[in-house]
């Protein structure tokens, strides 16, 4: 089942993003969780079992031409079940129902075994540089 994440679901939510290799000593995920779902143009997608735990998010974010997605997770022992792909279907279609018309990702250019998890849901490399600026 995929549903918009509960707030009392963080401390899961960073578990899983920690196991999933996603958190960032420069991220606070704790804030970005509390960002994400105080914001209107933006929501963490969440999968659950039947059992009602947490095993995988997406963070899905909409900014007025195009959708983000961070924090694409699933549990690591639970790999291979379709989750990934539930949740990257469900965060397309909130998406798109926001008004955007692309959907846009970053993966570390490392990651080549994600980067084939995209591939394999259509998703094509650009030809982008990134840039960025903390602030």
């Amino acid at each position: 089942m995929i549903a918009h994440l509960h707030p009392d679901e963080a401390p899961a939510a960073i578990a899983l993003w920690q196991a999933a290799g996603l958190v960032q000593l420069w991220n606070d995920p704790q804030a970005d969780i509390a960002a994400a779902l105080n914001c209107p143009t933006a929501t963490i997608l969440a999968a659950h079992d039947e059992a009602g735990a947490l095993t995988g998010t997406v963070m899905a974010g909409y900014d007025g031409h195009r959708g983000w997605l961070y924090y694409v997770a699933s549990d690591p022992a639970r790999r291979g079940e379709g989750i990934g792909a539930a949740l990257m279907k469900a965060a397309e279609d909130w998406l798109h129902a926001q008004g955007a018309r692309v959907v846009r990702l970053m993966v570390r250019a490392e990651n080549e075994h994600v980067a084939a998890f995209y591939d394999g849901l259509g998703y094509g490399r650009g030809d982008f540089l990134v840039f960025g600026k903390r602030l």
